[in-house]
């Protein structure tokens, strides 16, 4: 127990006393394997940790380690297939009503405790409710009946057509951790005790976190006895340090991504993540932007695809529709921005003058405000380029960067913008993740719809999609969305960006680009340290 402190205390001082310290073990830090070794993988994090429950506490840095530490009942992966997690197996009823779990009976808490039905059922009355894409699933759910300790029964008051994918994202915490006290500021939020390949260890304030692997995870062996997160949040550090091979994984800013390109040590992760976007949003509240036509010649007038080889570093493609093409069973391929939305100059030209928006003396037709979130780099040199692309047709811009909790209040909760630059994920279905950026958001919820437009046709296609279990009817009501958002033009993709993900450095370990697609999580299961 005196080595382990030890070695935890030299952990903190810096990433690479971290990567010394891995290679002077008993192993010689190669091999991998072996009982005594310690084998330390290194992802350098760009922020101190609100919380390690993603359930309880939105963000990204929540969510990437609460996949580490819990499971979830279903899997979804990357390219939105459904498999096995806590549930072994499932059974949804004809009419969507029903949905019968059968749980693994080999999962322990990493505090010994079994995992049951009774934890399922609690999280789904409870918990699930929290999370900002289980509200809708959680204000669906009549009761969940206990039949016996690995079988649990859901019933629906009404059908949810992402049902299995919403379910999919919702971590487990156990129930007799959180029973009877206060979700959201549970101690256990900062110490959790999940079911998932790695258990909680320490975190050090402005050092680090560290993770240790679990010993008995129900789903085989954990190569990697200790997971080391230390706190960089200066983007140049965590790249040298990435470049130097002193940690095994970070992100890093998507200029860097050259010097990635050139070292065959170094790859950026395409896989295990949904798609992201970089998005532009209208207030159709605007003076300048009420009409649709309009909105629609000011997207065109965007050169999408010079925003992505020079805003986003070629790290990403330029979006052609309003749903990527991992999501092709619900993308209406009908659709396309360059036929759609051409930037023919001159047309945009001839056509702002008959909206009524001739060139004035001071060479611009009106000038919008643009805001956007200025640690976004990629979205930063976004709006950069728009007010150079958009000048070229005598549309002015106004560049508001600023924080994020600004941008929320500027955008969502004020109205008080024309423009808005955004980068986001598409998440695990469109249900829960395009169709927010469309519906009638007249509640002024942050990371939904700011344009002010509730539509009915549109937001009765995405009700339809969002009540059929039906893959092929919801995807009829995906294409109906789609259409009608093209007619509307409020917001829209610009490009699909790979950029925010993180860069991988293999020098030490085999099998960290996993391709099974499972999202946010580290392939604990299917990586060797080299000898």
């Amino acid at each position: 127990m005196k080595s382990h402190t030890g070695r935890t205390a030299a952990l903190a001082l810096s990433a690479a006393a971290v990567l010394a310290l891995s290679a002077c073990t008993g192993d010689g830090g190669g091999g991998g394997g072996g009982g005594g070794g310690d084998r330390v993988y290194i992802q350098a994090i760009a922020e101190e940790p609100t919380s390690f429950n993603g359930q309880v506490t939105s963000g990204l840095s929540p969510t990437m380690f609460s996949a580490q530490i819990f499971d979830t009942l279903v899997r979804v992966s990357d390219r939105y297939e459904l498999s096995p997690g806590l549930a072994e197996s499932w059974e949804l009823s004809d009419d969507g009503l029903t949905l019968t779990l059968h749980l693994r009976d080999d999962v322990a808490w990493h505090d010994g405790e079994p995992f049951t039905a009774e934890d399922v059922k609690f999280n789904l009355e409870e918990i699930v409710e929290l999370q900002t894409f289980g509200a809708p699933l959680a204000a669906r759910i009549d009761t969940v009946e206990v039949v016996d300790e690995h079988t649990a029964v859901v019933h629906m008051t009404e059908p949810y057509g992402p049902l299995l994918e919403t379910l999919g994202i919702q971590f487990i915490i156990p129930k007799h951790v959180y029973e009877g006290t206060e979700y959201v500021t549970n101690p256990a939020n900062m110490e959790p005790v999940g079911t998932g390949p790695m258990m909680y260890e320490s975190y050090s304030s402005g050092e680090q976190v560290v993770f240790v692997k679990n010993p008995d995870y129900w789903e085989g062996e954990v190569q990697v006895d200790r997971a080391v997160y230390p706190i960089m949040t200066d983007p140049n550090t965590r790249a040298l340090a990435l470049f130097a091979g002193e940690v095994d994984e970070a992100s890093i800013d998507p200029s860097q991504q050259d010097r990635v390109s050139e070292d065959e040590n170094l790859e950026l992760r395409t896989r295990g993540v949904f798609s992201q976007l970089v998005s532009v949003m209208f207030n159709a509240q605007s003076e300048y932007l009420q009409d649709p036509e309009v909105r629609a010649l000011v997207f065109a007038a965007l050169d999408r695809e010079a925003i992505t080889d020079t805003a986003l570093s070629g790290l990403g493609q330029p979006a052609t529709g309003f749903f990527p093409e991992t999501l092709d069973w619900a993308r209406d391929a009908s659709i396309d921005f360059d036929e759609d939305f051409p930037r023919d100059l001159e047309a945009i030209e001839e056509g702002l003058d008959a909206a009524g928006y001739p060139v004035q003396s001071d060479g611009l037709r009106f000038t919008l405000d643009v805001e956007y979130i200025t640690s976004l780099s990629e979205v930063a040199a976004t709006a950069e380029l728009a007010k150079s692309q958009l000048a070229e047709v005598g549309i002015g811009l106004n560049l508001n960067g600023s924080a994020s909790a600004v941008f929320t209040e500027r955008v969502y909760t004020a109205s008080d913008f024309d423009l808005a630059f955004l980068r986001s994920t598409i998440g695990a279905d469109p249900t829960i993740g395009i169709a927010r950026w469309y519906t009638c958001n007249d509640k002024k919820a942050a990371a939904s719809n700011p344009s002010g437009i509730c539509d009915p046709e549109l937001d009765a296609a995405a009700a339809g999609a969002a009540e059929s279990i039906d893959r092929e009817t919801r995807a009829e009501y995906f294409h109906a969305m789609q259409q009608r958002a093209r007619e509307l033009m409020y917001y829209a993709p610009v490009a699909w960006f790979d950029g925010a993900f993180t860069t991988v450095n293999t020098t030490r370990w085999d099998g960290l680009l996993d391709d099974t697609g499972r999202v946010s999580t580290t392939p604990w299961l299917n990586m060797q340290l080299k000898e």
